[in-house]
């Protein structure tokens, strides 16, 4: 192509205003704001000046919006928004884990749209504690001395071990080396603290006398680490929790437990594994627990630490405090959420987390026929034709989050399949709605568990699906799924 054709081509394209002021830039004006429309038309626009072809263009406006609305659909599903979790997995770690209650959700925008309190004492008048605002509740739920809270687990685990095992052997055993989430192993933060790494034990077998032997070479911090994301079973032995408090006591030395999954009330009334609470184990004698705030108790992410004043109170002057500190937006979640435990009864009703896993099976069942019911209505002519099935079937939810992985909960799901059509196809069109629908894929079916879907979410739920399988068989969307 010719340099002067291509010019005379180019002359041909309309101007930036008169794409911006278009009804179609109009509506993504209010969907994404004047500067993503301008960068995305300035970008599709540059994209076609560097084109090297003679094709002639009978309508530019067109074809710029049609390029402009593939880039627009991609920015959406890059954003931060909220989904519907259809998986089964509660505590789904990529999908934000646990989700929080409508009363944190308001402390949260109550907080967040004015100034608050966050290190004011207002009785006194004067600079507070940002720490004040949830330590008290803390202490009053687990009968720990003191409380103290940074932003995840691992920051927990880090701050301990560097106030209080910095250039010192820390015995813990070969059997809780655990990896968790993104590759993070316990050993990396230990380095990070500054602390000496002793294990101790094998994988599968560690003996009190183990520990004993490590403390009589001079280590001074144990570090007991629950293994909530996986089990080893079988030929296995491990010191109870019991003799390793007596241990501690006798060399004088502190004994830390990291108990991840943060569980305040006990979920085995449920039938929901046998996940140790806080506060057994300080009454058992741990001197700081360290736990995570969104995974059992319900909350925000954070990393807890309960337990000894004289320990809790060295980290909170730790230089390391500074840098791993949670903002009000967190304190005022946390804080609503741990007030909902004051009441057992509510905390299960109140925080999303445990409503879902405490949802009882029969109910579920109830709520995956209507659905069903709902779809059969709105694909009729397509499960005539014999293209795509729903049914209802039972399936398996889990806890998520590293958190008893070997604990099942029986639920129900709906499962979605095309004839013409894999289950990528329909799983990628689930995404793609306008409240994307996360589900998951079992032989050759799309399941969609119904216990992960909350009951305000129900209709979109089932247009985004009745959507999304229309769209996959090229059909127009009737007017009752808009």
């Amino acid at each position: 192509m010719s340099k002067t054709r291509k010019q005379d081509r180019l002359r041909t394209l309309p101007a930036m205003h008169r794409l911006l002021n278009h009804p179609r830039a109009q509506k993504w004006h209010l969907q994404f704001g004047k500067n993503d429309v301008l960068a995305v038309l300035t970008s599709t626009l540059d994209g076609i000046r560097q084109e090297n072809n003679d094709e002639e263009v009978d309508d530019w406006i067109d074809r710029i919006f049609q390029e402009a609305e593939l880039a627009f659909e991609r920015l959406a599903l890059q954003r931060l928004q909220m989904v519907i979790n259809a998986t089964g997995t509660v505590l789904h770690t990529n999908l934000g884990r646990a989700p929080l209650a409508k009363e944190a959700v308001d402390a949260v925008i109550d907080v967040a749209k004015g100034y608050s309190n966050v290190e004011y004492n207002l009785l006194q008048g004067q600079r507070g504690h940002r720490h004040d605002a949830v330590e008290a509740l803390l202490c009053r739920l687990t009968g720990a001395e003191a409380a103290l809270v940074v932003n995840n687990n691992a920051a927990a685990v880090l701050l301990a071990l560097s106030e209080l095992a910095s250039d010192r052997d820390v015995v813990i055993s070969r059997g809780e080396l655990i990896e968790i989430g993104g590759s993070f192993r316990i050993p990396d933060v230990m380095k990070m603290s500054g602390a000496r790494l002793l294990e101790v034990g094998t994988t599968n077998k560690t003996h009190e006398r183990d520990y004993r032997d490590a403390l009589e070479q001079g280590a001074s911090v144990m570090l007991r680490v629950h293994t909530s994301n996986f089990r080893i079973e079988g030929f296995t032995q491990k010191p109870t929790l019991t003799q390793l408090v007596a241990l501690a006591r006798t060399y004088d030395v502190p004994l830390l437990e990291d108990l991840g999954s943060g569980s305040l009330l006990d979920l085995q009334p449920y039938g929901i594994g046998d996940e140790p609470t806080i506060a057994q184990s300080l009454q058992a004698g741990v001197d700081v627990v360290m736990f995570s705030g969104d995974k059992l108790l319900g909350g925000a992410q954070a990393g807890i630490l309960c337990g000894k004043k004289v320990y809790l109170d060295r980290m909170k002057q730790n230089p390391l405090m500074r840098a791993l500190r949670v903002d009000k937006m967190t304190l005022a979640a946390l804080r609503a959420t741990l007030s909902l435990y004051l009441e057992p009864k509510q905390a299960f009703a109140r925080i999303p987390a445990l409503a879902l896993l405490t949802a009882s099976p029969e109910h579920l069942l109830v709520r995956a026929d209507s659905y069903k019911n709902q779809l059969q209505e709105k694909l009729q002519r397509q499960i005539a034709q014999g293209t795509m099935t729903v049914r209802v079937v039972p399936c398996v939810s889990v806890v998520g989050g590293g958190t008893m992985p070997t604990v099942e909960i029986p639920s129900y799901a709906l499962a979605i399949s095309f004839r013409s059509f894999g289950c990528e196809a329909l799983l990628e069109c689930l995404r793609r709605q306008p409240l994307p629908i996360i589900a998951r894929m079992e032989q050759k079916e799309v399941i969609c568990d119904v216990r992960t879907v909350f009951t305000w979410q129900e209709e979109a739920f089932i247009d985004g699906i009745a959507r999304a399988c229309l769209g996959l068989a090229g059909e127009s969307t009737p007017d009752d799924v808009d």
